[in-house]
């Protein structure tokens, strides 16, 4: 059974998660706690024999592994190489859990597409869906520990009503090496195109839809038994699990309590004359080396879930509940294209039927939320300016006699003067404000384009005159 704690986290509050922390089902102290006894065992195996069986020669030894062992630990990049192998797990999980199919699209086409309230149509619909049911059983069967112990063999699924013996003859005298889930897809597509000649399915593109919504339905089933089929390379695998039993392998001798080398002086600051540096401080001596146990607990537990959701279809406490989606699927998509075919209720006006702007009711509990505005986008926060002439409007059309007034930015009007235009405005307003000359071929090009050739000329003889102006000394 999944474990879900979906309404636990529903709002964030002060020790939210803190009280998922005392659940045992499905938890990572369930799945772990097996590993985390070894290491603290072997860890205290090491530390006694230490501290009690090793003479002092043999502890100089020891020591000297020690530190090598704990600096060589570090040199493993454990943290990018799990990190990034339970991300690529965890995508594909969230994946192969899209890729379960689900009748519901179908069935709906089928209710609407196959008609017929006879017993003729009655069993077309029913016969389609059953087929459609029945390809998601094989798959799951060929993926899933929990489907295959329900339907051990093919009589199982002929005695679950899933397939008749008229059928399970027709499957298993059809020879193949590869698996056959496809095989009740292609019954579908004979059966839908038997229906259309029937007259059961009126037009080609309701049986054009009807298809559609079967090939995706297959498709799923397909990327089901790839995923099953195509693993993670398993060099991949292999390495992410070597580098953490190697790093905590290590771990267990290098974190252990030594004494600290004979011969070495704390670091002073300044001595005095005459005064001998003191022998260095090691480490306390920790007989429960708490930060070491959880790293162990956090990158072992790390690869543990990778371990756990690499195959979401067997019998963790956190893999698919694939027998009752089976269950769920048949059950819905037979009372859809059954019970539910032409089984409409009156048609009748709603309760707004005469308001304009409808209203459905609050509750005590949400009347505060009826007092908010409506969302009506980020600018309309926006504080704009009260000066009146940031909202004048200017004419900056090239066909237009008046000349734009020149907008003045702030910025700019730092560096270039205060009669510094805004980019934004036109070049023919910026030689007239600076006072440069317009260049003609620019004016030629304004003119041919359409404009009116009496602005442009008195464009002519303004630019002249502004340019002999700027030319006086």
């Amino acid at each position: 059974m999944t474990v879900s704690y979906t309404l636990k986290v529903a709002e964030a509050r002060f020790g939210g998660f803190s009280g998922l922390l005392l659940r045992w089902r499905g938890s990572i102290y369930k799945l772990l706690y097996k590993e985390f006894l070894l290491f603290g065992a072997l860890y205290a195996v090491l530390s006694i024999t230490y501290r009690l069986l090793l003479t002092q020669e043999q502890r100089y030894v020891y020591a000297q592994v020690a530190r090598y062992c704990n600096r060589s630990a570090d040199l493993i990049p454990l943290s990018f190489v799990l990190g990034f192998y339970v991300t690529l797990v965890v995508n594909r999980w969230w994946s192969q859990y899209t890729s379960i199919p689900l009748p519901d699209q179908l069935m709906c086409v089928i209710s609407a597409s196959v008609h017929g309230v006879d017993q003729r149509g009655r069993l077309l619909r029913r016969t389609l869906i059953r087929y459609a049911n029945l390809a998601s059983v094989l798959v799951l069967r060929s993926v899933s520990t929990r489907v295959l112990k329900r339907f051990p063999t093919m009589e199982h699924v002929v005695d679950a009503g899933f397939m008749s013996q008229e059928e399970r003859k027709k499957f298993e005298s059809l020879k193949s090496d590869f698996n056959k889930y496809w095989v009740p897809c292609v019954w579908f597509t004979n059966l839908a195109a038997q229906a259309r000649r029937d007259g059961r399915i009126r037009d080609d593109i309701a049986l054009c839809l009807l298809l559609e919504e079967l090939n995706k339905y297959r498709a799923k089933c397909s990327m089901l038994f790839h995923y099953d089929w195509i693993s993670i390379p398993l060099v991949y695998t292999q390495v992410v699990t070597i580098a953490v039993y190697s790093f905590f392998a290590l771990s267990l001798v290098g974190r252990q309590f030594v004494e600290p080398e004979a011969g070495a002086a704390k670091p002073q600051k300044l001595l005095k004359p005459g005064q001998e540096p003191s022998p260095a401080l090691g480490d306390p001596d920790m007989y429960v080396p708490l930060t070491t146990l959880l790293q162990f607990f956090f990158y072992a537990g790390w690869l543990k879930v990778a371990e756990q959701i690499i195959n979401p279809f067997g019998e963790d406490d956190d893999d698919f509940e694939t027998n009752q989606l089976i269950d769920r699927n048949l059950q819905v998509s037979l009372l859809s294209v059954d019970e539910m075919y032409q089984n409409l209720p009156p048609a009748e006006k709603d309760q707004y039927w005469d308001e304009d702007q409808p209203q459905p009711p609050y509750t005590v509990a949400t009347a505060a939320e009826s007092l908010r505005p409506s969302f009506l986008g980020s600018t309309f926060n926006l504080r704009m300016s009260d000066d009146p002439e940031q909202s004048l409007q200017v004419e900056a059309s090239p066909g237009s006699g008046r000349p734009a007034p020149a907008a003045q930015t702030p910025l700019l009007g730092r560096f270039l003067g205060v009669g510094a235009p805004s980019p934004a405005i036109s070049l023919r307003n910026f030689g007239r404000v600076r006072g440069t000359p317009r260049p003609p071929h620019l004016l030629r090009f304004r003119a041919e384009e359409g404009g009116d050739p009496e602005a442009a000329a008195r464009i002519e003889e303004e630019t002249a005159e502004s340019g002999d102006e700027a030319l006086e000394p």
